[in-house]
């Protein structure tokens, strides 16, 4: 398994009247913590399309169990649980200021070849730095 975290500060356009964080906004911090995770173990995600991969999102679920609210500031963790093949499997938990679980999230990603728009395997270059990191 291989963990990441990330910050990020519930900004004002991220929330509604109440000051908590719109139930929409969730997936996009998952983006954010993805993303972050890539570039810091691999490369950028622009990177990765410029070698001609795209990775869609196939699947997406969330668990809410408490609002994040306006200015609080959150911990994005993003988990690899297994090397993905062709399917990229990966799991968030946000916590608040308290460090109490205020959601989960699972999104599964397809490689897929840019040039083709067909399924791919992972690139082994990725494959073999997670198995590295993940012993």
């Amino acid at each position: 398994m291989l963990s990441f975290d990330t910050k990020y500060r519930v900004c004002y356009g991220d929330t509604d009247r109440m000051g908590v964080m719109y139930y929409g906004h969730y997936p996009r911090l998952y983006e954010i913590g993805r993303t972050d995770l890539i570039r810091e173990i691999w490369k950028s995600y622009r990177e990765v399309e410029e070698s001609g991969i795209i990775l869609p999102v196939r699947l997406l679920s969330a668990i809410y169990h408490k609002p994040a609210r306006y200015d609080e500031m959150l911990t994005i963790r993003t988990i690899i649980k297994e090397i993905p093949k062709v399917k990229f499997k990966l799991f968030s938990e946000i916590y608040n200021e308290k460090e109490e679980l205020i959601n989960e999230g699972e999104v599964t990603l397809g490689f897929i070849d840019a040039s083709t728009g067909k399924p791919r395997r992972a690139p082994e270059e990725f494959t073999q730095i997670l198995l590295e990191k993940m012993g």
